[in-house]
């Protein structure tokens, strides 16, 4: 590992901060290439907008719900609490102020994004936001929305193949692709990949273990292989961000390795999350064997408690 790291880039200080060296080249990069030009001009304007949308969403959400509770059909509290939480720490994330490491670091860097990619979008998620609007407006609106979401749009963004693309598949072009100093010289791209990070982590989210109703979903076991490859394909890039392999990005090893550390048990945390909500929620069918030996095994016991026999059995 120590010999990838060391072909992946030398380090030389600069001002108290290492960069990437390539060696074919032999010295770091420009200034303008640092991470912290990322944030140096990623606030403004179009951040504070994208924060304020997660707000309305979070002020809407919290007043459906009370309106629930006025109707005496409570809504849950939990899921209250979740989708509150993650749209605080959604929208806390987008600023590097709140994060808590050094401005420009890479590990605050990979903090955001967890948060944003993986973390936020599970708790909105199982707030089951869908199925709160859908109470809360008139029937026929409610019906139109249901097939929108069962319709075959939705129905091909919905596969668990093209979910688990998008997730995994942004993470990786980010790290291992020239997107990453594309993204710290231009704002519009980083917004962009927070809202792609947040947009997908949320359509994996729900086709995992949603509880909102959607296209039909493959079996639970199914989609349980589906997370089990997420879970593969995460701890994998993390690994080889660790070891510097396929990976030229303008900061030093140890934030490397840092954010590769984040990445990876940051990540499990999420996803274990998911698994626990769908194997939580799982009633595995039953054959019609086993169901017709249950009521059979049912009417006996009520048979032997009232001492009558069971429907169709013939006197002695």
């Amino acid at each position: 590992m120590t010999r990838a790291v060391a072909q992946a880039g030398a380090l030389v200080p600069s001002r108290g901060h290492e960069h990437a060296v390539d060696p074919s080249h032999g010295h770091a990069p420009a200034v303008g290439h640092s991470y912290a030009v990322g944030h140096a001009h990623g606030g403004g304007v179009a951040v504070w907008a994208f924060a304020g949308l997660l707000g309305v969403a979070a002020v809407v959400y919290l007043v459906l719900a009370l309106r629930q509770r006025r109707r005496r059909r409570p809504w849950s509290a939990r899921r209250t609490t979740g989708f509150l939480a993650g749209s605080a720490l959604c929208g806390a994330a987008l600023f590097p102020e709140v994060v808590p490491f050094p401005e420009g670091d890479f590990r605050e860097h990979m903090l955001q994004h967890l948060v944003i990619g993986m973390i936020a979008p599970v708790l909105l998620v199982l707030a089951a936001p869908m199925t709160l609007l859908m109470r809360s407006i008139s029937v026929r609106s409610a019906r139109r929305l249901t097939s929108v979401l069962r319709s075959r749009v939705c129905h091909g963004i919905a596969h668990p193949v093209v979910a688990l693309t998008l997730n995994v598949g942004g993470m990786g072009a980010l790290y291992f692709s020239p997107l990453y100093e594309v993204m710290l010289e231009s704002p519009a791209v980083h917004l962009l990949v927070h809202v792609h990070f947040l947009a997908a982590g949320c359509l994996f989210a729900w086709v995992i273990a949603g509880p909102d109703p959607g296209p039909r979903r493959p079996s639970v076991p199914a989609r349980l292989v589906v997370l089990g490859v997420a879970i593969t394909v995460h701890a994998t890039l993390s690994q080889l961000l660790y070891a510097g392999l396929f990976v030229s990005l303008p900061v030093s090893s140890q934030e490397l390795r840092g954010g590769a550390e984040l990445m990876y048990y940051g990540g499990d945390i999420a996803e274990l999350l998911l698994a626990f909500a769908l194997v939580s929620a799982w009633k595995p069918r039953r054959s019609a064997a086993a169901t017709r030996a249950a009521a059979t095994r049912a009417a006996a016991t009520r048979a032997a408690a009232t001492g009558t026999p069971p429907a169709g059995a013939t006197p002695a």
